[in-house]
């Protein structure tokens, strides 16, 4: 087998003859039947977004002069609660916290830790109260240039992959794996994962995504610490770690689903070919990667399969809004399940935008033009056509990421 080193593919990057590609490029060529051959490639990015619960942020602040009180009992940042510690605090003023991407607002639950950590790097003002082990509440302000120190721990992120989900049921069911109750009667596909894009599907089984490789975590450079919770051979996932303060607010957000809000990350890793067996895996297209599909009201209910070039084909990545169209309406049914927030007073905001699709299948007024396709399937027995209404997953931030970090690469801003 031929095979190269790490330190040969760093030397022809160095010297700028380097063949690195973006895995969407990569997919295109393959599809086009023009496949770049093994001597023709060095380095693949592969990039992934989408809902990845296990997010927590560690930050450190301050929030009154010192011995203003004793010890921080509980924190609440915009109401979301934060856990003090696990560092001491005692009369320092000062306090360390964790902050889960699914902690809910305690004044509404659509609001979370994830558009809390977005609108903090967006450099907006955030509300802090601590109530002290001694009964005391303390209020303040910060933004990111109070935070002194931060950083994202994923405890499972950048997943193989997922599952679609339907409701075969007579009523709508709530469930983080919808944006929105998910009607029965089978009437709407849900699904996560960017396919043939994410690198854990283009390196089977982690020839060289391995501990202590760098990647890019919402624009940050950062660090694998190994496999993540809940990681299996079938369904491997990352426990991931970035400098938070570095990253990108585009890339790490918001959203909102059946049962209240969640967090989304992009991931963007490097794939350098050091041998035929890491080439022949980058060769995967959508159409060859399983999609099972199952009941959203227990998930181990398996109804059929499919794929994901069924899922992403080339259908739209986002929307197109027609304003001429909207009758504005006295309740925006799109303003209000919006996961990301990105429709509001008529605008929609595509920095915000996640691509997710419900706003083309619930505008009451077809205002919004997006092609996000249907997929035919035999379940218990009879043919059913599904349309594909929520996307969990945006391949558009994973190649966005995909592409910045080939160019850091081509750059020598980025060693392997």
């Amino acid at each position: 087998m031929t095979t190269r080193s790490i330190s040969q593919i760093n030397e022809k990057i160095e010297n700028g003859e380097a063949n690195i590609y973006t895995a969407e490029e990569f997919k295109k060529l393959i599809k086009k039947g023009d496949t770049p051959s093994f001597e023709e490639v060095d380095v693949v990015t592969a990039g992934t977004c989408g809902v990845m619960s296990g997010t927590a942020a560690i930050l450190n602040f301050i929030v009154s002069p010192p011995g203003e009180f004793i010890r921080a009992r509980e924190v609440f940042l915009n109401g979301v609660p934060a856990y003090a510690g696990p560092c001491p605090n005692e009369w320092l003023g000062a306090i360390d916290v964790i902050l889960h991407g699914t902690a809910h607002s305690i004044h509404d639950e659509n609001y979370g830790g994830g558009f809390l950590l977005k609108e903090l790097l967006q450099g907006k003002e955030v509300d802090v109260r601590v109530e002290s082990v001694e009964g005391k509440t303390v209020e303040n302000t910060i933004t990111i240039d109070d935070v002194g120190r931060g950083q994202i721990i994923g405890t499972r992120m950048a997943f193989k992959n997922y599952t679609a989900f339907v409701n075969s049921y007579n009523e709508p069911i709530s469930s983080i794996f919808s944006a929105i109750p998910l009607e029965g009667n089978l009437s709407g596909l849900t699904f996560s994962g960017c396919g043939a894009l994410n690198p854990l599907q283009n390196d089977v089984p982690h020839n060289v995504i391995k501990n202590g490789c760098k990647f890019l975590l919402n624009g940050a450079e950062g660090y694998i610490l190994g496999d993540g919770t809940r990681s299996s051979a079938e369904k491997p996932n990352l426990m991931l770690t970035a400098d938070y303060k570095q990253m990108d607010p585009y890339y790490i957000g918001g959203y909102k689903t059946g049962q209240g809000g969640e967090v989304y990350d992009t991931v963007a890793i490097p794939i350098p070919v050091i041998n035929e067996e890491v080439y022949n895996n980058l060769l995967i297209t959508d159409s060859d990667i399983e999609l099972p599909l199952a009941e959203i009201k227990g998930r181990h209910l398996p109804l059929g399969e499919t794929n994901y070039e069924e899922m992403w084909g080339d259908y739209d990545l986002r929307p197109q809004f027609d304003g001429s169209s909207c009758n504005k309406c006295e309740t925006c049914k799109v303003e209000s399940i919006c996961p990301t927030n990105a429709f509001k007073n008529e605008r929609l905001d595509l920095s915000l935008c996640f691509g997710c699709g419900l706003c083309a299948h619930y505008c009451r007024h077809d205002s919004f033009n997006m092609t996000t396709g249907d997929v035919d399937l035999e379940i218990n027995g009879k043919n059913v056509n599904i349309p594909i209404i929520c996307r969990q997953s945006d391949r558009l931030r994973g190649n966005k990421l995909s592409l910045e970090l080939k160019k850091l690469i081509e750059n020598n801003q980025f060693k392997l």
